[in-house]
């Protein structure tokens, strides 16, 4: 019998006899135990890859797509429980990324990554407990159940200086925007409260919606009412006078470009303003005013987007002109969380009773 050592294992050469098949039999069976051995690892190095869910801006978040409920992608996810995600938001790659676990065995993995029964009990990652119930992604998810095909914003400036006077600034708004293929509809709306030394000077309700229609040779029609409560204006006389101003715009315009990343809609209006004195005398005019409108809607590199929409208002039944302009830089920090950087302009829209403001803000939103 001859023998010969191999990398620190021992191999024997037998011609003939016992010797011969033993040893064959021997590497046979140890062959069979490597094989074996092995298809687990590989089977459990499989099951832990996860899929990635991609939002449209670009945000991942891994875990495992669970169905696809009509247009709703249910995605179990490893850091933030079940998600539900509209499918125009999002797209899945399967088996993308390694799990977070790469020393899970095959089993393990597949009793985490297995889809739960309809009898399973609910496990702490399915829904967020305790305070993370209030987290940014957490009050998203419930605003998205709670709109569905709705999207929006919730956003909040505050602040409270103290120098030579006191002064306390805040302002909520809240945006619902929906598109279809041809339609888009947006609604906002606003509460802007001041208070300097205990005297409010700023008490402003305002509502502002849009209905967008794209036409043919990419023309569009549009509609866009808006309706102002103010309860803390002192007009040139130095009077407080309440008001409310209803105003209707009707008007058509042209897509100049209409990319994923560039948009920029010119167009021609008419304008109705109503104005409603409510005290200290009670009265109600009416007047007609064309304009002329710009909208320009940028994607920017670094999850910046820059919105603005200039107006200039003439009136040829009273030769007065007056214009509006609003410009905003807006920032996503996460899918879910946004700043942004706003200035606003309004002079002579529509005559001096109501109020001419020029506006800087800085903003949180939460966006759904």
């Amino acid at each position: 019998m001859a023998w010969k050592g191999v990398g620190g294992g021992v191999v024997f050469f037998q011609s003939k006899g016992t010797c011969a098949r033993t040893a064959a039999a021997w590497i046979f069976l140890t062959g069979l135990g490597l094989g074996a051995g092995a298809l687990p690892a590989a089977e459990g190095a499989a099951a832990t890859l996860a899929d990635v869910l991609i939002y449209r801006d670009g945000d991942r978040v891994r875990g495992r797509l669970m169905e696809r409920v009509g247009d709703t992608l249910v995605f179990q996810s490893e850091k933030f429980g079940l998600l539900k995600v509209p499918a125009a938001m999002a797209r899945v790659e399967q088996g993308a990324l390694p799990a977070a676990s790469k020393l899970m065995t095959g089993q393990q993995a597949t009793q985490v990554i297995s889809p739960p029964s309809d009898h399973a009990e609910p496990t702490e990652s399915a829904e967020p407990v305790g305070w993370a119930r209030f987290s940014p992604y957490a009050l998203t998810q419930a605003m998205r159940e709670l709109f569905g095909p709705w999207h929006g914003r919730f956003a909040v400036s505050s602040e409270i200086v103290s120098d030579r006077t006191e002064r306390n600034n805040t302002m909520v708004e809240a945006r619902l925007n929906r598109k279809w293929t041809a339609d888009e509809v947006e609604g906002t709306i606003r509460f802007d409260y001041t208070k300097t030394e205990d005297v409010t000077t700023k008490d402003v309700v305002k509502f502002n919606g849009s209905w967008r229609r794209d036409l043919k040779r990419r023309l569009f029609g549009v509609y866009r009412p808006s309706v102002e409560y103010n309860r803390a204006f002192k007009n040139p006389a130095g009077v407080f006078t309440d008001y409310i101003l209803v105003q209707q715009e009707i008007g058509a315009g042209v897509n100049v470009f209409t990319t994923p990343q560039r948009k920029l809609r010119v167009g021609l209006s008419e304008n109705l303003f109503d104005v409603w004195v409510m005290q200290p005398v009670s009265q109600h005019t009416a007047r007609t005013s064309e304009s002329v409108f710009a909208e320009v809607e940028w994607t920017l590199p670094w999850k910046l987007r820059l919105t603005e929409r200039g107006v200039w208002y003439y009136s040829f039944a009273n030769n007065t002109d007056g214009w509006e302009n609003r410009i905003e830089l807006n920032k996503k920090l996460t899918e879910t969380l946004s700043v942004a950087i706003r200035h606003e302009t309004r002079h002579n829209n529509p005559d001096v009773r109501t109020q001419d403001y020029t506006l800087l803000r800085l903003l949180i939103g939460l966006d759904f």
